[in-house]
């Protein structure tokens, strides 16, 4: 294999758009081939991105809202522009192949691979696929999906049920160092909350107005998202809040004996992987597609899960929620332990090696 083999990664807007291609990172750099990533010139990725030491591009990219907004107006303008930009990016930097993980900056990456007769494999997350893949897949060479029922909204023959690219770091964390960056003890059940990259305002609130209820029973470690640091609370006994992880991650997973969560697709996958009980408390239709209401409904009739609607989060509800899973943690992990896929990571990186077998 010639190490001038190219991988193009593109992807961002949220950081379930970017963390599964931090994943493959390495194994594409340990076989040889050269890696670059093309986010939005505004976009978060590149703050994620630019640290791994990746040659990093950005193109024009809006994201469209849902609802009108005079912003929708110049949508086209942006559009024509990212789609010119990425067709002229990837002329020089002449990939073998694009991997795309969605968000709106990867559509015109995608048809401008499609016009370069690059090949191009799309990931989906989702069981129903955002705007923006439903935009790219047409143009992709491969999709591949995170649950077995998002096949039947793929495009026939192109749909491959391959799982969600996951940090091998993750999964060698240390309990005991989790506790130690927390301050928590090894005394007491470790309730993890998570809220998204982004934090996740309605969860934050339910918690943290839940505490006098979960606190003589559980501690709280509490991921809450940039800018939503409660400074009232700095030096509860038993709660920890910190804005961000990264690095500390793997260790708060291995410290957790129960999470509290949003239903994002990237968050289940490592869920999974971990074998962590959890409560899942997905974005509700007001403030989202629905995908994390599906997303959450496939993980708690498989067993996996338990689900707490948003708007029945109340400090009784989400104590007895975490108390039922708690109590019944084996039969989860049970349930969990019955899944036989295997890593999405690997079985990704076979179909992108294959697209590019097939230039």
């Amino acid at each position: 294999m010639s190490a001038r083999k190219t991988v193009v990664l593109t992807g961002g807007g949220t950081g379930g758009h970017v963390t599964p291609n931090i994943a493959l990172i390495p194994y594409l750099r340990q076989k040889g081939y050269r890696v670059c990533y093309v986010g939005s010139e505004k976009g978060m990725e590149k703050s994620l991105i630019e640290p791994l030491g990746i040659p990093y591009y950005g193109i024009d990219s809006e994201r469209l809202n849902r609802y009108f907004t005079l912003e929708n107006l110049t949508m086209p303008f942006h559009v024509i522009r990212g789609l010119f930009q990425a067709r002229r990016l990837l002329g020089k930097l002449k990939p073998d192949v694009v991997f795309s993980k969605g968000g709106f900056v990867s559509v015109p990456v995608v048809i401008a691979a499609h016009w370069r007769k690059i090949p191009c494999v799309c990931h989906e997350s989702d069981i129903t696929p955002g705007l923006a893949n439903k935009l790219a897949m047409p143009f992709a060479s491969k999709v591949c999906v995170n649950f077995q029922d998002a096949l039947r909204y793929v495009p026939q023959g192109k749909g491959v049920y391959t799982g969600t690219p996951i940090r091998d770091s993750l999964l060698s964390g240390s309990r005991s160092q989790g506790l130690a960056i927390s301050g928590l003890s090894a005394d007491r059940p470790v309730l993890l909350v998570m809220g998204g990259s982004s934090g996740a305002r309605a969860l934050n609130e339910g918690v943290r107005q839940a505490l006098p209820s979960l606190l003589p029973h559980f501690q709280v470690l509490h991921l809450c998202g940039k800018g939503n640091w409660d400074e009232s609370l700095a030096g509860q006994e038993g709660y920890f809040q910190i804005e961000y992880a990264n690095e500390e991650m793997p260790h708060f997973y291995a410290a957790a004996d129960v999470t509290l969560c949003r239903a994002g697709a990237n968050s289940l996958a490592e869920i999974l992987a971990l074998r962590l009980p959890n409560v899942l408390v997905p974005l509700p239709l007001s403030a989202s597609r629905g995908d994390q209401i599906l997303n959450a409904r496939s993980f708690t009739e498989k067993g996996y899960s338990y689900t707490l609607e948003q708007e029945k989060l109340s400090p009784e509800r989400i104590l007895a929620a975490v108390e039922e899973v708690y109590r019944n943690r084996d039969r989860y992990l049970q349930a969990m332990d019955r899944d036989q896929q295997e890593s999405g990571t690997q079985r990704v990186l076979e179909v992108i090696e294959e697209a590019m077998a097939s230039k």
